[in-house]
């Protein structure tokens, strides 16, 4: 029988102790781990490796980190978990609007670390169902379909490519279209309550979908902005608001 493949994490820290105590803990709680002292060498690896999810300390020798996290989002990679230093919010949030699954501010525990790889592998990872990939249904809503089984988009140009978040609030409005969801709503559901997170990380990821629908050339559906309530998805054509 073959063995079951282990998730790849990747971290990307210039702490050699760190990296050396987070390594032999995640090998022992199961996972496999590459790693990368700065960004020349995170792209690399990021490029050479199948990587699950990508732990990314945003205080990098050669860059800043938050502009390697925005091209990882661009191109469509792994979930991040950002690490930053206690003190510095501002970039603790920009990285969560941007596009971050989670964050770990040091100094951090190991167990922590490997609790919070684990939950948003499930937020990210779909769900089987004893070993047979869960069937569910197709959705097709205006110049959109909306495969869930696949988890992926496709319009009349062919598949869009978006991020495992971004492609969580696209089918999530698509469930349930012209239902208007409040921002604390969809934190709920799809950010699994996360009090850390901002109101405006939905903001940002509306924005996020919107554009990418722009340029596939999608007219219908929309998310459109109830103001004062949130968001819903709309199959007329008409523009968000």
């Amino acid at each position: 029988m073959p063995a079951t493949r282990r998730p790849v994490v990747a971290l990307i820290e210039d702490e050699p102790d760190l990296v050396a105590m987070s390594r032999a803990y995640l090998e022992r709680e199961g996972f496999a781990v590459v790693s990368a002292s700065d960004v020349r060498s995170a792209r690399a690896v990021l490029r050479c490796h199948p990587v699950d999810l990508a732990v990314l300390d945003l205080g990098l020798p050669d860059g800043n980190g938050l502009d390697l996290l925005r091209s990882m989002r661009d191109e469509d990679g792994p979930p991040v978990i950002i690490v930053t230093a206690r003190g510095e919010e501002t970039d603790r949030v920009l990285g969560l609007e941007l596009g971050a699954d989670d964050y770990v501010v040091k100094p951090f525990s190991q167990r922590e670390l490997a609790a919070r790889v684990r939950a948003v592998l499930r937020r990210t990872t779909p769900r089987e169902d004893k070993g047979k990939a869960e069937r569910r249904p197709v959705l097709q809503l205006g110049d959109l379909i909306v495969d869930t089984g696949a988890r992926q988009v496709r319009s009349v140009g062919g598949p869009i490519a978006f991020t495992p978040r971004e492609y969580a609030l696209l089918e999530f409005l698509s469930a349930s279209p012209g239902q208007t969801f409040s921002p604390g709503q969809l934190l709920e559901r799809l950010w699994e309550g996360a009090d850390w997170q901002d109101p405006a990380t939905v903001t940002e990821h509306v924005y996020r979908v919107r554009r990418k629908l722009l340029a596939a050339g999608v007219g219908a559906p929309q998310i459109t902005t109830v103001r004062g309530f949130g968001y819903r998805l709309d199959v007329a054509d008409d523009p968000p608001r």
